[in-house]
């Protein structure tokens, strides 16, 4: 057989080349707006609004994934002079649950700050809950006693750690409190576990929010007798002992 000698490769004009550069660009432009439109597994934050009121002596039970079964209690009592909120953990699925503070004393956390493994939480402390806020006054001695973070407070961040099939992740329940009424305003939990959340955050990053500064130690508020000032000492957890006479005794409060 005879060899044939090799082809020589056909020159493409100038308008068939600009042809395909912009075919080329075209299908590149195309390739980038599917991977943009593919769904990913990054973090999601679920975020659910809220204007729940916690009038005296409620509950409310707080399901923070909507699976219908309560991760959290919060809970409001009030007798006599003696006011007190607690949150403690809810159903009995919620082994594994907790909520961001120490020494039995729950954290009223302000925007921004993070919710993760790195955070220390308290779980079954006390009986009723973890301490919130516990003030009340002592007969006719005229001392009251109060401890907690969340007394009078607004657009405050419960920081809550929860399980989901048996893994843990974050998320928040915001509340404004006064001394016999509250309201949950909305709550939010992060969809990948072991991720940290931002308290107040709904969506975005993270790392965009800002941290409000930390709260002060002092608290200064008015006496069951009416416009008077008195001092608190610094903030320490109730003893058992304590919390079973009816929280009198953990801030002593001296009036004028």
């Amino acid at each position: 057989m005879k060899s044939q000698p090799p082809r020589m490769p056909s020159k493409l004009s100038d308008s068939v080349h600009r042809q395909l550069e912009m075919y080329a660009l075209a299908a590149s432009a195309g390739g980038v707006a599917l991977l943009a439109l593919a769904p990913t597994s990054e973090a999601k934050i679920i975020y659910t609004k809220a204007d729940q009121f916690i009038g005296t002596n409620g509950v409310y039970a707080l399901d923070l994934n909507h699976d219908g079964a309560s991760d959290f209690l919060i809970k409001q009592r009030a007798a006599g002079t003696e006011i007190s909120w607690f949150a403690s953990l809810g159903a009995k699925e919620a082994f594994g649950n907790a909520i961001e503070g120490g020494n039995g004393l729950v954290a009223a956390l302000y925007k921004g700050a993070p919710i993760g493994s790195r955070q220390q939480f308290v779980s079954n402390t006390y009986a009723s809950g973890e301490v919130m806020f516990v003030g009340g006054c002592t007969g006719d001695e005229g001392n009251c006693s109060s401890t907690g973070q969340w007394k009078n407070v607004k657009r405050r961040y419960l920081g809550l750690k929860f399980q989901i099939g048996g893994k843990t992740h974050y998320g928040w329940a915001r509340l404004n409190v006064s001394n016999f009424t509250g309201t949950l305003t909305g709550y939010a939990y992060e969809t990948v576990a072991n991720k940290t959340i931002r308290a107040g955050h709904t969506s975005g990053n993270p790392a965009d929010t800002i941290v409000d500064p930390a709260p002060a130690q002092t608290v200064v508020s008015d006496s069951p007798a009416g416009a008077v000032a008195f001092r608190a000492n610094s903030l320490r957890s109730p003893s058992l002992g304590w919390l079973a006479l009816g929280f009198r005794q953990t801030y002593l409060w001296r009036l004028p």
